[in-house]
């Protein structure tokens, strides 16, 4: 993979600049380094509300929202914004839907609760499963952001660029765990929001919009680039409306069975703290997601006929073409690469969860030490470290899209199943696990078929969810009424999940 759009070689002021943040994160992890379970999975239940709701938006601000947005708003202008619609929707059902149940469930990973409630080693085990598929997909498009960016600023090869950035934030993950990944979250967030803010304001500046709020000086800019491309602008130019009704639905539905985005939820105190991480982790968001559209019209502006070739660095282009001192665009590249970095660090928590404790400590060997658990934790990581890094030096798609399709595994086969096993006690073992295992299948089919024009037409990959949650929620309630009902356990269970504290 080669850069196209963005001046090549060594930068010396982004180089130090990198380094510096590195080395930051680096220091963060072993000032937090841990060495019980507990504080290795759920940072000991000791993040407050705000504090979480930036590890939140830092968690959830991934390479996808850094680069991957402006890149998309970019090149299929207002079909991109199901993006941000799909994004932010998401988290408005987390926070009425989920947030306070899931912490009062009270465990460590998605898959806890789904085999608690269900009763099932065998929902356990698929639940965990998808964990490390969602997982496992949404890192490549991280690494592909890393990978650009160290390119970018140290002239390496895009191989290099990618095992080198993954090294680093394996060293910090493997050592600190889930305490060390919130307080380096936090970090990341102040680093990425300020280096994705500021350049805006000099680019509005040299375009001649309003700087002070750029992002007001959208609309001017997207009238502009119309007229370059019309496309840009016009509502179903590039796709029709039942592309975006799927895409913008899948990342909603998505947001809410992503096991990264849930495991956040058990860092807390009590739900309180967990609905209230919600708002400010929405508000944080907000911050970035109101600037990404501003970016893409600017750099069509800047950069018409960039195309796929210079999607994803869009940010990086515009700034440059806009005139911006290297150091400055080096602060931005920090920034994406931890927008990354802190994605990844709770990508590869989520999947090393699902596999040391849903399925070696809760499956296969349940009288595991806690120093055995450790160590399974941190293979886990690392294993799926390296099997995503050989993934990502061939990366099927763009940023956003990859992001995309793990949206929709996660929205086709978690999100029913945690919501019907939280809002519908009748709800059966059974049911969810042939629910969540059609739901799969077409998921895994879009991706596969997605040469098929009917498939790529009416189950885009970008769109599965659309289609598959709704199969995932009529297979497990038909299979749950034809089955028998849940023990009195379930009953309980459920009475402590609503239960207001």
């Amino acid at each position: 993979m080669e850069l196209q759009g963005v001046v090549p070689g060594f930068k010396l002021a982004p180089a130090i600049i990198l380094a510096l943040v590195l080395v930051t994160f680096i220091l963060v992890g072993l000032i937090s380094r841990v060495k019980e379970t507990e504080g290795y999975f759920a940072a000991s239940r000791s993040i407050g509300p705000f504090t979480n709701g930036m590890a939140i938006a830092s968690n959830w601000m991934s390479a996808a929202s850094f680069m991957g947005m402006a890149g998309m708003i970019y090149i299929q202008g207002y079909f991109g914004l199901g993006y941000v619609v799909g994004w932010t929707g998401g988290y408005v059902l987390l926070l009425l839907l989920l947030a306070s149940q899931i912490r009062r469930f009270g465990k460590y990973t998605a898959a806890d609760f789904v085999g608690d409630r269900y009763e099932s080693q065998y929902a356990r085990a698929l639940a965990a499963v998808v964990s490390i598929i969602i997982s496992f997909v949404y890192c490549i498009g991280q690494y592909m952001g890393i990978g650009l960016m160290f390119a970018w600023i140290f002239g390496w090869g895009y191989t290099t660029s990618v095992i080198i950035g993954t090294l680093v934030v394996l060293s910090y993950v493997l050592i600190s765990g889930m305490l060390g990944v919130t307080r380096n979250q936090v970090v990341q967030y102040i680093i990425l929001i300020s280096a994705f803010i500021f350049p805006l304001f000099f680019i509005a500046q040299n375009l001649g919009y309003f700087w002070a709020i750029p992002q007001i000086g959208y609309g001017a800019a997207a009238y502009k680039a119309m007229q370059i491309d019309p496309n840009f602008a016009l509502p179903w130019a590039v796709k029709g409306i039942y592309q975006w009704v799927a895409l913008t639905f899948t990342l909603m539905v998505g947001t809410c069975g992503l096991p990264h985005v849930l495991m956040r939820f058990y860092v807390t105190p009590d739900e309180k703290s967990a609905r209230w991480s919600v708002v400010w982790g929405l508000f944080f968001i907000g911050l970035l997601y109101w600037s990404a559209p501003a970016y893409a019209a600017f750099g069509k502006l800047l950069n018409p006929e960039g195309g796929k070739a210079v999607a994803d660095i869009i940010i990086l282009s515009a700034s440059e073409l806009a005139g911006l001192p290297v150091w400055f665009i080096g602060l931005l590249a920090a920034g994406a690469v931890s927008a990354a970095f802190s994605t990844v660090s709770g990508l590869l928590m989520a999947g090393s969860a699902a596999f040391a404790h849903d399925i070696y400590f809760r499956i296969i060997k349940p009288e595991a030490t806690q120093h055995q658990r450790m160590l399974v934790a941190r293979v886990g990581t690392f294993v799926l470290g390296l099997l995503v890094i050989l993934a990502a030096l061939n990366p099927p798609a763009l940023v956003a899209e990859i992001v995309a399709i793990a949206f929709a595994i996660a929205g086709g086969t978690m999100f029913p199943a945690i919501l019907l096993g939280i809002w519908w006690s009748r709800s059966n073992k059974y049911g969810a696990i042939a629910g969540m295992s059609v739901g799969l299948l077409i998921c895994l089919l879009s991706t596969v078929l997605n040469d098929n024009p009917f498939w790529a037409t009416y189950i885009p990959p970008v769109g599965a969810a659309l289609i598959a949650a709704p199969a995932n929620f009529l297979v497990n309630i038909a299979v749950s009424l034809a089955t028998p009902p849940p023990s009195q356990e379930v009953n309980k269970l459920l009475k402590q999940v609503h239960l207001s504290t």
